[in-house]
């Protein structure tokens, strides 16, 4: 009989496509869940399910255990203000926590990685089952990109690989060759409202996965939401790393895109740099 696979589930809708998908393919799921995070209705979906609060590192390992499951992903976000506020760490947690000098995000999920494979929990890639979902390359939309703005989206790629490589975010909002927004601890669509209000209009937005970025978890991703951002403060692009982040409810983003003449393309960017879109 095949162990069951352990979830680390975040909010949003990964969570509930992976177990969807995990239970497809025959595997039950045994879901950790995040107080304040984690959609309630993903407790329908998996064999067993445990809540915990942000930095219960012991008590997933025990679930785990019980549950026998050597395998696991993590899925789904997790707001990282919460890191200020909301936290409730047991012991193995706290003592984890304390030997991590920069808090950033990929160190954090590094660490725990690490600790959970030290327990004989492997973690997996976090597209395991999904890979349906990751941004296809090539102009998605109905409009295509104009001259300018295929301007804005190389200078802004470059940025958006820089701000990753310092781990401080994905995504940056750009317009005339001018830099409005990087992505820090706030997220994506709050960088895009407050870059998309300095443009006042015609903002473009890039959004990329760092350099070596581990594909277990904290993939870019970008979706209906994501367009509705944009829309809002009229922007006019949104440009993803093609094979290299998520795209969620790709209908109704494209639908969305389409309706507010919103541009969106998924790039590759070759051995030596160049930008593929065709």
């Amino acid at each position: 009989m095949t162990s069951p696979i352990g979830l680390i589930a975040g909010g949003g809708q990964f969570p509930l496509l992976f177990a969807e998908a995990a239970s497809q393919q025959g595997r039950a799921v045994a879901a950790v869940c995040h107080v304040n995070e984690t959609a309630p209705e993903l407790e329908q979906r998996t064999a067993s399910c445990c809540w915990v609060k942000l930095g219960q590192l012991g008590k997933i390992i025990r679930f785990f255990h019980e549950q026998g499951v050597t395998e696991t992903v993590f899925c789904g976000t997790i707001t990282k203000t919460r890191i200020f506020r909301d936290v409730l760490p047991d012991i193995k947690g706290l003592l984890l926590w304390n030997k991590i000098d920069a808090k950033l995000d990929d160190g954090i999920l590094r660490a725990v990685a690490g600790a959970l494979e030290e327990e004989g929990i492997r973690v997996l890639a976090s597209t395991c089952y999904l890979e349906h979902l990751l941004f296809p390359k090539g102009v998605l939309s109905k409009k295509t990109p104009s001259q300018e703005q295929w301007e804005d989206i190389r200078f802004g790629w470059n940025i958006a690989r820089e701000i990753g490589r310092l781990d401080i975010g994905q995504c940056v909002v750009v317009r005339g060759g001018s830099v409005l927004a990087v992505e820090a601890i706030e997220g994506t669509d709050a960088a895009i409202r407050r870059g998309g209000e300095l443009a006042g209009s015609g903002a473009v937005a890039i959004k990329l996965k760092k350099p070596g970025q581990d594909f277990r978890f904290d993939l870019p991703a970008t979706g209906a939401k994501t367009i509705e951002t944009l829309a809002a403060v009229n922007g006019m692009v949104l440009a993803a790393e093609a094979g290299q982040s998520l795209i969620f409810d790709r209908n109704a983003m494209l639908a969305a895109a389409d309706k507010a003449g919103i541009v969106v393309v998924g790039i590759e960017e070759g051995e030596n740099g160049e930008l593929r879109w065709r």
